[in-house]
Parts: structure tokens; sequence; C-alpha cells
């Protein structure tokens, strides 16, 4: 078998933080002996959700057994996830904010064309829709649980409490075309083809304002295990949430690692 060196683009300040949450988590489970260190095992994590590298892969690259591999990695998932800010919480913090943007996103998935709900049609593909909200300079604030591909933004943004939650904070919210209808705080930019000019100068400064947002969602898709989760749909809630709590400790903005 040929081997050659790779490289995994985080700091080991986070490998740290994640073997330090990972061995508390030993201690309180009364854990004896594994057959990778916390370091290890966090860092066997990382490569999983940053290169998306598979459990075969990992396997014989820390020569330990795939069911080990999926142990060692769902535990380092649910230790990072427990950490994802809650909407309550993420709302806390919008509240000092001038204003938040709401997107969502759809993560691909490797489902048959007979799972209908999890398809949508707008994307033409197979899928999880995910609601993130962003603060003004594109910062995560948080990221919805993942629903079915084929929800609407907007059903997925109301089943989730996020519409409720902003117009209960009086936050005022830059969104797309597909929360039309949000009411509250949302702002949309207008629909159709013959607008007037006032009408075209307000989408254009929409979406200068709105794209932030968009640089938030390709932060989580720069974790190339979101570009293809080939998982059960039951666990991609939590690897969303992993993935969320990283970003913020690596750029350095109020990490919830440390």
């Amino acid at each position: 078998m040929l081997v050659y060196p790779s490289s995994i683009d985080l700091s080991s300040r986070t490998l740290r933080c994640l073997a330090g949450r990972l061995a508390a988590r030993r201690g309180e489970i009364g854990t004896r002996w594994r057959r990778l260190t916390a370091n290890r095992q966090a860092l066997l994590a990382l490569a999983h959700l940053r290169c998306g590298d598979t459990y075969a892969q990992l396997a014989t690259g820390f020569g330990i057994g795939v069911a080990t591999v999926y142990r060692y990695i769902g535990e380092a998932v649910d230790v990072l996830a427990a950490l994802a800010p809650t909407l309550a919480e993420a709302m806390d913090i919008a509240r000092t904010k001038a204003f938040v943007t709401l997107d969502g996103t759809l993560l691909p998935i490797d489902r048959i064309a007979a799972d209908t709900p999890y398809y949508s049609g707008k994307h033409k593909r197979h899928g999880m829709n995910v609601q993130v909200l962003t603060d003004p300079f594109g910062r995560l604030l948080g990221a919805s649980p993942a629903l079915p591909g084929s929800t609407h933004d907007l059903t997925a943004a109301r089943t989730h409490g996020i519409v409720d939650a902003l117009t209960d904070a009086d936050l005022k919210c830059w969104a797309d075309k597909a929360y039309q209808g949000g009411g509250g705080s949302i702002r949309v930019p207008f629909r159709g083809r013959r607008l007037k000019r006032w009408q075209r100068r307000h989408n254009n400064t929409h979406a200068k304002i709105r794209c932030l947002g968009e640089q938030a969602i390709a932060t989580l898709k720069g974790w190339r295990l979101l570009r293809k989760l080939r998982c059960s749909t039951n666990r991609i809630t939590a690897i969303v949430h992993a993935v969320l709590v990283t970003p913020r400790h690596e750029v350095g903005k109020g990490s919830l690692l440390s």
C-alpha cells in the first residue's frame, strides 16, 4: 500500500482544545484504556470533518478498525455538537448586533431517486435543508437542525421558530426571495421583472448586505464532509453543529471551544 503525507488546514490550538474536551469526556465515563489517545482521537475526527476522509482511509492511516473509527468520530462529533448555541442563545447574541442575515443551504447527501422527501426541486438533487444565521460581518451565529431537502426555506425557518424569535426580538433580518411572506422583521428584495428604478436600487443594496450570509455558508462548506454527506440523515444535525463550533475557534472570534 502506498502512503503519502497529508495535512489539515486547522491550527494546533483547535486540536488541543478538542483533545482536552475528549479527555474530560473519558474521565466522566470512566474510560481506562483506548486504542488512541485523546489527542489522536481529536486528530482523527478533524481529518474526517475537515478533509472528508472515509472511515476506511482513517482506519488504515491510524492503524485501527473501521468500527473503532466510527465510534471515535461519533463521540467527538457529539462532544462538539453539545457546545453549539441554541436558538435562544443565538438570539441573545443577535440582539447586540445591528442586524442579522438568514439564509438556507442544501447539504448534498447520497440518496436515490426513491427518497422523495430529500429531493430539492430548487437544487435538483437530494440533500438536507439547514438554516443559517449570521451577524453583519458574516460570522456564524447559529445553524438550525437539518430537515429534508424538499422543505422550503420559509417553512424550515418557521418550523424551527426562527421567524417568531426574530419578531419577538424586534431584530432586523435580511433574507432572500425564498422568505417572501415571512413578515415580521424579515426584509426581502422586490420580486418581478419590471421593477422601478428605486426598487432595483433597493435590491442591489439588499444583495450587498445579504452576500455576507453567503460567505458564512461558504465557510461551512469549506469542511469537505458537508459537500457530500454519506452518513445517516439522523446524524447530520450533530455534524453541522460540530462544524459550526470549530470555525469560531479558527477565526478567533468568540470560540466555543475555548
